[in-house]
Formats: structure tokens, C-alpha cells, sequence
């Protein structure tokens, strides 16, 4: 949550920045969804951290996800194709 990111930053010496919160130090209750640099990754003291709470247009978020388009291959599953110079190709009865 917005408040639980706050916190870990200043607990670490870090900067928040929310490019997509121009309120974010009012933001309480809203889920972080992604950061960068990437969770876990080593930076410098007062460093800045970007936040954001929303997926952005196209990323994803809530909303009606069918009919995708385009629409998948007709057609069942189709098999993986072997490494050239596998040792041990896949052999189809068929």
C-alpha cells in the first residue's frame, strides 16, 4: 500500500516518486503495482524509486478482458519444435 511504501523507502534512505500520483503523499490506501528500479535490486542511499498504482493504458487493471483480438489460431495444441541437432528427437507414431 501507498503508506507501506512510504515507509519502507524512508526506513532504507530512499526517495518515492509516483509519476502517476501527483498526490502521493496524501495516498493512504492504494496498491503499488509495480516499481523501478526492481524490488530487491541494490541502490545507492537517496536514491529515487519510482511507484505506480495503476497499470496504465493497455497494461492490464480491472475491466471486461473478452473477446480478445485477435482471436487464437483454430486449431489444437501443436507440438515444439525440436533443438537442431537434438540427440534425442521427439518420435510421432502417427
Amino acid at each position: 500500500m501507498a503508506m507501506d511504501a512510504r515507509e519502507a523507502a524512508k526506513s532504507h534512505g530512499l526517495l518515492l516518486n509516483a509519476p502517476d500520483r501527483p498526490d502521493f503523499h496524501l495516498t493512504v490506501v492504494d496498491y503499488v503495482v509495480r516499481q523501478y528500479p526492481q524490488p530487491g535490486a541494490e541502490v545507492p542511499r537517496d536514491s529515487l524509486v519510482y511507484v505506480w498504482f495503476d497499470f496504465g493504458e493497455g497494461e492490464g487493471g480491472g475491466g471486461v478482458r473478452e473477446p480478445r483480438i485477435p482471436r487464437p489460431p483454430k486449431g489444437g495444441l501443436e507440438r515444439e519444435l525440436d533443438e537442431p541437432g537434438d540427440p534425442y528427437p521427439v518420435v510421432s507414431s502417427a
